[in-house]
């Protein structure tokens, strides 16, 4: 596929139409500041939206209850260890993809990405079945209450027994992402999140000759949605996108190709294994404490993870041109836009900090009316606002390690601050000295504010310039 290395810069509206409609520009050839606008837009709107399920989620089934808000905060624990091989699988795409493409070997590329939608499917098939034969048992070892286990437990078994389509649209759309597609990612988002909103309140609370599902229907709406977005991003793979196209020829299991995306994808995959197990155990402290504990901190994370999402869509742009770069020969280059990413990442997470000191309640009071649980949850997002704009700083720099294909060095970072710190840490403010919630969330605070300034460090040491993959 010829690329067009010449292409002209326009005006800032010109730049939005080209970023949001896609562009056959080579990013390692570009302009800098270019090549970060055209996509970090499209990447940022992708994340933007994907959060979106889970606000939406939360919003309509906060309606039915406390315990139905805890059903989904107690599952979604069990979801991050399968966000954890989606995110960390991306994480190697991305890289891979980025570096071929960056190299000029668009075969490859196109090899690297069916390679990745063969270790997603056989990754989802056993949690698809333990999500779906043990349900109320997985449930049960979270200590969910009598509700969740009895009522709450199909929402488990949709949300564990549809994680393929979770897989396969975090994972295809890293190869977007990689080859410099932003914009097909974006689009299959918009179409997936739209479905997801108009059907969310339709099943849960019934609209004509549609049952009320309750919690169910938050769970079927949510696989609707992605699933469509999953077929979306295998019309456009076969159709070709800007800078890739899977053809019949790239239809078949590599083995050399399989192994090296497997092996980059480890370091990822434990980095994100690491950081997701500690919420886990996060969310077992708080259900020690009381089921609106596990409630308040399930809507805050959430908002949290929401207003995060344009700081990721940045900082995938980094790993995008980080590995394009380094690719083309350019380690000087990927740095500068490490760098110009990362201020622009801690203006926006500022920002937001602002919003969560002052409207911290009220933000919280959008999902629920419990006085319980807006406290809780409120007090969660007070805390935060002291130290957003470190996660900024760490989301780019963790971005620059995966995008040059270095996954390891974050997943030490992970192992020591969020096992050897925020596990212990949380665990003995909250329970032995009696602070509760509270001490969860200021072990959060302590640990993951160490671990965005050391990641930051350590990023300019640049050792990550001499990554193979």
């Amino acid at each position: 596929m010829q690329v067009n290395t010449e292409m002209p810069a326009g005006s800032f509206w010109a730049d939005l139409r080209a970023a949001l409609r896609g562009t056959n520009a080579d990013y390692a050839r570009i302009p800098l500041k270019r090549a970060v606008f055209l996509l970090a837009i499209p990447m940022m709107l992708e994340l933007v939206l994907e959060s979106a399920f889970a606000v939406v989620d939360i919003f309509f089934v906060a309606q039915l209850g406390a315990s139905a808000v805890a059903t989904v905060g107690l599952t979604e624990t069990y979801l991050f260890l399968l966000y954890s091989v989606a995110i960390g699988l991306s994480m190697a795409v991305t890289a891979v993809v980025a570096r071929r493409v960056g190299e000029q070997r668009g075969d490859e590329a196109a090899l690297s990405a069916v390679q990745a939608i063969i270790v997603a499917v056989v990754v989802s098939l056993p949690v698809t079945v333990a999500g779906i034969v043990w349900a109320q048992d997985l449930l049960r070892l979270m200590g969910a209450d009598a509700w969740a286990i009895e009522h709450g437990y199909r929402y488990t078994q949709w949300m564990l027994g549809g994680n393929a389509v979770i897989l396969l649209l975090f994972v295809i759309n890293a190869v977007f992402r990689g080859a410099g597609d932003a914009a097909a990612a974006m689009r299959v988002l918009w179409v997936a999140n739209a479905l997801n909103i108009v059907l969310d309140p339709i099943l849960i609370f019934g609209w004509g000759p549609v049952p009320a599902m309750g919690i169910e229907g938050a769970a079927i709406a949510t696989n609707i949605g992605r699933g469509v977005g999953v077929l979306m991003q295998l019309w456009i793979l076969a159709r070709g996108s800007e800078h890739l196209r899977v053809l019949v020829r790239h239809l078949r299991p590599d083995f050399a190709t399989l192994g090296q995306i497997v092996r980059t994808s480890m370091g990822g995959i434990g980095q994100m294994i690491v950081a997701m197990t500690a919420w886990i155990f996060l969310m077992r402290i708080l259900a020690s404490v009381s089921t609106e504990a596990v409630a308040g901190a399930t809507i805050a994370m959430r908002v949290m993870m929401f207003t995060l999402m344009p700081a990721w869509g940045m900082s995938n742009a980094a790993a995008t041109l980080v590995g394009q770069n380094l690719g083309a020969g350019e380690p000087d280059r990927a740095e500068a836009a490490v760098w110009r990413i990362g201020w622009m990442n801690m203006v926006f997470t500022v920002a937001v900090s602002v919003a969560f000191f002052f409207w911290h309640d009220a933000i919280i009071r959008l999902f629920t009316s419990d006085p319980a649980v807006i406290a809780i949850g409120g007090e969660w997002l007070s805390i935060l606002a002291y130290s957003y704009f470190v996660y900024g700083w760490w989301m780019v720099a963790v971005q620059a390690f995966n995008g040059a294909g270095d996954t390891m060095t974050p997943t030490w970072i992970n192992l020591v601050f969020f096992w050897l710190i925020q596990i212990p840490l949380a665990w003995a403010l909250a329970l032995p000295m009696g602070l509760a919630h509270t001490g969860v969330f200021w072990g959060v605070f302590v640990s993951e504010t160490s671990v965005g300034l050391f990641t930051l460090w350590l990023f300019t040491r640049g050792r990550w310039k001499t990554a193979r993959v």
